[in-house]
């Protein structure tokens, strides 16, 4: 008995060592397999629309009467706030395992009106402990939707902020949002940021063709005035795009490529969602017919390590489309795909017509 005592008094005494000596963190490469002798860290990257995300007054000069009290929506404080906790909680529900911070580290966001409506997002209690900072630019679009970047300065530390316009990359003058681009420190990396929401197929795909592909030009033209500035940094360009990965403005104008294998030549692309979408997965639909609009293009800074063990910087993990159940509506013909605000004028009390994507980016922690 007295044997079997001091063996167990052994075993309490090795356990604090045990517990805090070096423990393994099991984290996902990009071919599915666990690295248990290593040890990573996570970190998110997310591009989420958030579909008409607007304030409850109307803006001289700005064609959002619908949502106001009296407009077609009946836009007033209830809506509002209902829609502003319905986006806190979905995108505190992105979970990214192995990171050091709650969530994405960067989020880009699409259709907000204003830096408003932006601050009551992050001091929702869902997000209010991540404390978030944005990065807001008035667009001139005559709805008055704008892009911006939320970040947690944790992880992010802005060095540049800039903007660009598609005016110069046509012949006819045309409102739409502006570019946002965002240069900072990731992980002690220098990583660029590009959001964008691209202009919109409402005069139908084939005559709007020309105003997207001007935009891939101009994000294009971009990343080589960075590259130039600086060719040891990596670019990530997010938004909502209006087009999927193979259509001209991505393939050809952005020249995003749809497999790792081709982005060979310096500041080339790689585009992981042409491939999702060919899997029939994408971000918004209907009937039978999927889009995936809302896409995270990189530069292949982030593939140098990809094929291999070794992570010493920040290299893609996996991309995904965070189609939460949650986030999806379960009746009639909209069953399955994102549940949306409001359908036929009428208030559905959900999220958005977009689902939110992300990008994975893992680094060995040395």
């Amino acid at each position: 008995m007295k044997r079997l005592y001091y063996m167990f008094v052994a075993l309490i005494v090795m356990l604090p060592s045990m517990v805090v000596g070096k423990v393994p963190q099991l984290v996902e490469d990009q071919r599915g397999q666990l690295e248990q002798d290593r040890r990573y860290t996570m970190y998110g990257v997310m591009f989420y629309n958030l579909e008409n995300l607007f304030d409850t007054i109307n803006n001289n000069g700005q064609n959002d009467y619908d949502f106001t009290p009296q407009g077609a929506y009946q836009w007033d404080g209830v809506k509002y706030w209902q829609k502003q906790h319905n986006m806190a909680y979905a995108i505190s529900q992105m979970e990214v395992k192995g990171s050091p911070a709650e969530g994405p580290v960067i989020i880009g966001v699409g259709e907000v009106e204003n830096l408003s409506v932006l601050q009551d997002l992050v001091k929702q209690p869902e997000l209010k402990g991540r404390r978030y900072q944005i990065i807001h630019h008035d667009s001139p679009d005559p709805r008055g939707i704008d892009v911006a970047l939320l970040y947690n300065p944790r992880f992010f530390k802005v060095l540049n902020v800039t903007t660009q316009s598609i005016k110069k990359y046509l012949d006819e003058p045309v409102e739409t949002r502006d570019q946002l681009t965002v240069t900072g420190m990731l992980a002690g990396e220098k990583v660029s940021i590009m959001v964008n929401h691209w202009p919109s197929r409402r005069r139908g795909t084939e005559a709007s063709n020309y105003l997207r592909e001007a935009a891939g030009r101009m994000a294009r033209a971009t990343m080589d005035s960075l590259l130039l500035d600086d060719p040891n940094q990596g670019i990530i360009f997010m938004g909502d795009l209006n087009d999927d990965p193979q259509n001209r403005s991505c393939s050809e104008a952005l020249g995003a490529k749809k497999d790792i294998k081709d982005c060979t030549e310096p500041g080339s692309c790689f585009n992981p969602w042409w491939n999702i979408l060919n899997k029939g997965i994408g971000t918004l639909g209907y009937k039978g017919n999927w889009n995936l609009f809302d896409q995270i293009i990189f530069t292949n800074y982030f593939l140098k390590n990809y094929e291999s063990k070794d992570k010493p910087t920040l290299t893609f993990s996996r991309a995904e489309v965070l189609n939460r159940k949650f986030l999806r509506g379960n009746e009639g013909d909209r069953q399955g795909y994102p549940l949306r605000t409001f359908s036929g004028g009428v208030f559905l009390n959900g999220y958005s017509d977009h689902f939110p994507t992300m990008i994975y980016l893992v680094k060995e922690i040395k």
